[in-house]
């Protein structure tokens, strides 16, 4: 059976302790035909198994946030990272994207993470790696307004960081500003406003309109306010890319059910494939990545443990690949 190529990534988290071999993990990804990792932070058994197996698989690369200071404190610093983490694997690993640090803004390592990115580019820039590309993730709860989008701001607290980030980013050709993006916990802390529907992309009508632009679905609102308040610090060339989102599939009542859980994911994976855009953007690529392969046990009891697309045992917690896994 020839394997359809599925252009969506699946985020592969490891705080557990009854995971699969990681060669396991990684034939999930090749049986699927999904075609995209994101590993947050350099697990050599991780990387390994991505050499080994010669998957193809691109991967986006997590510097782990307590990481980035001695980064960013020098060139000899990176580069000890860079030769430790990277280089061994640059050969049979596809890397790509390389995502300093995963929602340090607000937080004591924020200031650390251009310079980080600054030494780490310059790394790249010695030894000729144009296929390295650098950027970092943030949550939503750097925009200070994000209703409607078009109102979007970054918050004062932290503005002077994302736009000294994003004018490097800038710099470059499709540097995404990469963002965690979750319908999820706006529904679940307030269904009585917030529409099911309008989360997991089944409106079929505008819920939200915002002058021109009419929404039918949360995810499409969260990705134009960053595009809005970046626009705003006169940033208009940077593109938004997705590096997590998903539903728990239990932890939470009947919020967090199989059924809700297959139906988001499996909508976020057709509106990411489609190419469509957002209603700012119509046609805009974005990076889309599910959060996560596995269900981690060692993360905090409720829904923390319960994000997976597949048990421990390689049995899956739902279906949501099996429509795009045809002969």
């Amino acid at each position: 059976m020839a394997q359809q190529i599925v252009d969506i990534g699946v985020c592969y988290g490891t705080v557990a302790d009854n995971l699969p071999l990681a060669t396991d993990a990684i034939n999930l990804y090749k049986k699927y035909g999904v075609h995209k990792l994101r590993l947050f932070d350099p697990n050599h058994d991780v990387l390994q198994a991505l050499s080994a197996t010669a998957s193809g698989i691109i991967v986006t690369l997590g510097v782990k946030n307590q990481d980035i200071p001695n980064i960013a404190a020098s060139i000899e610093g990176a580069t000890s990272w860079f030769t430790t983490n990277v280089e061994p694997y640059l050969n049979n690993v596809a890397i790509h994207y390389i995502s300093v640090g995963n929602e340090a803004i607000p937080g004591e390592f924020a200031s650390s993470i251009l310079p980080a990115i600054q030494n780490l580019q310059a790394i790249f820039d010695d030894r000729q790696l144009d296929q390295l590309f650098l950027t970092t993730t943030v949550a939503t709860t750097v925009l200070g307004v994000s209703y409607p989008p078009s109102a979007s701001i970054f918050s004062p607290e932290v503005r002077g960081t994302i736009v000294d980030i994003l004018k490097f980013l800038s710099t470059k050709e499709y540097l995404p500003l990469m963002i965690n993006a979750y319908p999820y916990f706006a529904y679940a802390s307030d269904p009585t406003n917030v529409r099911l529907d309008y989360v997991l992309f089944t409106a079929t009508e505008p819920v939200v309109v915002d002058g021109d632009l009419k929404y039918t679905n949360l995810f499409d609102a969260i990705v134009d306010s960053f595009y809005w308040a970046m626009e705003k610090e006169g940033i208009t060339n940077v593109e938004v890319g997705v590096t997590e989102s998903g539903w728990p599939s239990a932890g939470n009542g009947n919020f967090t059910t199989k059924e809700l859980a297959s139906t988001y994911n499996k909508n976020f994976v057709n509106h990411i494939v489609s190419k469509i855009g957002t209603p700012k953007r119509p046609g805009a690529y974005i990076e889309g990545f599910i959060f996560a392969l596995f269900n981690e046990n060692q993360k905090p009891d409720g829904i923390e443990r319960n994000w997976g697309l597949f048990y421990p045992d390689l049995s899956p917690v739902y279906p949501v690949f099996q429509s795009f896994n045809r002969s």
